[in-house]
């Protein structure tokens, strides 16, 4: 004890972390709490001062905590001392038996459970501090039996009962300290039991996250394939005159719902990628009225399907975002699509885009269901849908405002949904920062046009193609239609045929599957590459699969393009046409020189 009254408390370890550890967990109780780092500077504290308890490490170098305790008690003075033993190792029977030998009245593990540290101390604090008092008792009480001699039976019956019943109470206390050590030993096993579910848990959350991903790469891919052919089969339709109106009206119907299942496996992956951060803009200057236009033109046939009256006002003043103009298409697109199905046939939608302090404003007003007030904060939140009325079909996944959400935030705009609830309508209000590029924008007028007289020059040039796909649908329709646009045309079923077929014919171009049997895609690419004669071959990969990934491997196979099925006809023939005209003079060439030897 101090001076100033105060129960001294004694630490002992050789970590100073763990001291302050001690420190930590004990303070607050007005202790004086005193640190020493080995088991010779314990005994020196214990021959200066009087502690109620010890805290002692068991593994300390020079001298061990047995050793230190078995010194303490064998002075006089400490041998009622208590002493907790510490330690971060499995403790056997044999060591609790020898740290009692020595005079330990218990153990605490390593990590310390800062409760069961303070209630065993405090437990022998009280009892330190009871055995004090019964010690000033015993002087009183002696110097009382010096002064009344007659009263010393008395007096010494009353110390005995005194000495009962604080037995009874240490004894209690015990009990008491027992249980509460049993059951935190408990609430231990059963936090450890949930950090483990909980972990277990987590980990299973990120495995069916990639599995996923995996999926919808999959799914995509799968669905992907049969969509070609489909596609194939629309655009060779096209080609041929129809006179009953009923065919003509079956073809655009194929044509349209083909046009948004490509859509719907689309947002299906650019969910995937954006929830990855794996999405990739290229960004140009776009004009506001050019994005309004292609966006209007890829909803107009679900518009003109329910009859509704769609009203544009876009100011006539140049407006430029700084952009991905197929993503920001997109953004505005779903949000006008998403005005479309959910107003009634024959409702009314207007759009209006204006500039205003640095921002373009596109806001986009219909008649339709109207958003309850409980679903707007949740409206762009990923598969939410509004409650459907009875007898309407549930249209579309619940992405396509989510998606809108994410592209908008990626180009630094934001956008807004508000109604006035059931029936009333709803107003979408899409925000994106202006940029000034005048000039930029009639630089690009004047490319495009340059580029158009290109396109224009070389649009009746013969190409040589080599398409190889082991899907027979896919390769016979895709064939067909190239050769009815003027293109002498090789097939080949699989990836060995692929690769005898360009050998005897060098092709201008290899239309290459990936997943093709006996050699796959990439094997053909890089066979092709590795000849001297299929160096100026321009391959192009046809595949479902579209991510990122995919498109870095093919590139890597010595692919030119990576075009991702249902093939946009446009898009391929976009690229024939820009192949120069002398790759395909230079092929005749060595063609005519080939037969010629021969």
């Amino acid at each position: 004890m101090d001076n100033d009254g105060k129960v001294s408390i004694l630490l002992v370890d050789d970590q100073p972390s763990r001291l302050l550890t001690y420190e930590s967990v004990l303070s607050g109780f007005g202790w004086n709490l005193v640190s020493a780092r080995s088991g010779l500077e314990a005994l020196d504290k214990l021959m200066r001062q009087e502690f109620a308890v010890v805290l002692l490490d068991v593994s300390m170098p020079d001298m061990d905590g047995f050793e230190a305790a078995r010194l303490i008690h064998e002075h006089p003075r400490f041998e009622k001392t208590p002493i907790i033993f510490v330690t971060g190792v499995h403790v056997s029977e044999l060591d609790h038996l020898t740290g009692y030998k020595v005079g330990a009245v218990d153990y605490v593990s390593i990590p310390v459970v800062p409760e069961i540290l303070r209630s065993k101390v405090a437990v022998l604090v009280e009892l330190y501090s009871k055995r004090r008092e019964l010690r000033e008792l015993n002087r009183t009480l002696a110097i009382a039996n010096q002064q009344l001699g007659a009263a010393n039976e008395q007096l010494a019956a009353a110390n005995t009962t005194l000495q009962a019943e604080k037995t009874r109470e240490l004894e209690t206390l015990n009990r008491v300290l027992q249980r509460a050590n049993t059951e935190l030993e408990q609430a231990n096993r059963t936090l450890q039991s949930e950090v483990a579910e909980r972990t277990r848990v987590e980990q299973a959350l990120v495995a069916a996250d990639r599995h996923k991903d995996e999926f919808l790469a999959m799914l995509a891919h799968e669905l992907r394939n049969p969509l070609a052919p489909i596609l194939n089969a629309v655009q060779l339709i096209r080609k041929k005159p129809l006179a009953d109106p009923q065919l003509l009206w079956s073809r655009d119907l194929i044509e349209r719902q083909l046009g948004h299942l490509t859509r719907l496996v689309d947002d299906l992956l650019d969910v995937s990628r954006i929830t990855r951060g794996k999405i990739n803009l290229s960004r140009e200057s776009v004009e506001v009225a050019d994005l309004i236009a292609r966006a209007v033109e890829t909803v107009q046939p679900l518009i003109v399907e329910r009859g509704h009256q769609l009203s544009l006002d876009v100011s006539p003043d140049s407006m430029q975002v700084f952009g991905d103009p197929l993503r920001l298409t997109q953004a505005v697109g779903n949000v006008l699509s998403n005005a479309a199905k959910y107003t009634e046939n024959g409702g009314a939608i207007s759009l209006v885009a204006r500039q205003a302090d640095g921002w373009v404003e596109i806001r986009v007003r219909d008649t339709g269901i109207g958003i309850p007030s409980d679903l707007q904060p949740m409206i762009f939140d990923m598969f939410t849908q509004l409650n459907h009325q009875p007898g309407r079909p549930q249209s579309g996944l619940g992405i396509g405002l989510a998606l809108v959400r994410k592209l908008l935030e990626m180009h630094g705009g934001t956008v807004t949904a508000f109604s006035e609830g059931n029936g009333r309508g709803s107003e979408f209000l899409i925000t994106l920062p202006v940029i000034s590029n005048e000039s930029g924008a009639a630089n690009g007028r004047a490319t495009s046009r340059a580029l158009g007289s290109e396109m224009e020059s070389v649009a009746q040039i013969r190409r040589r193609i080599l398409v190889a796909d082991d899907n027979s649908d896919a390769l016979e329709s895709l064939a067909t239609l190239l050769e009815l646009s003027g293109h002498e045309v090789f097939s080949a079923a699989n990836g060995a045929l692929a690769l005898e077929s360009a050998e005897r014919h060098l092709p201008e171009v290899a239309l290459l599957d990936i997943g093709m049997p006996k050699l796959d895609g990439y094997e053909v690419a890089r066979r092709i590459r590795a000849q001297p004669w299929g160096r100026r071959i321009t391959l192009v990969a046809l595949t479902g699969w579209g991510q990122e990934s995919d498109r870095r491997r093919s590139g890597e196979a010595g692919f030119d393009s990576h075009l991702v099925k249902p093939l946009d006809l446009d898009k391929l023939t976009a690229l024939l046409q820009h192949l120069p005209a002398s790759i395909a003079r230079a092929q005749d060439a060595d063609t005519t020189a080939g037969s010629s030897v021969a």
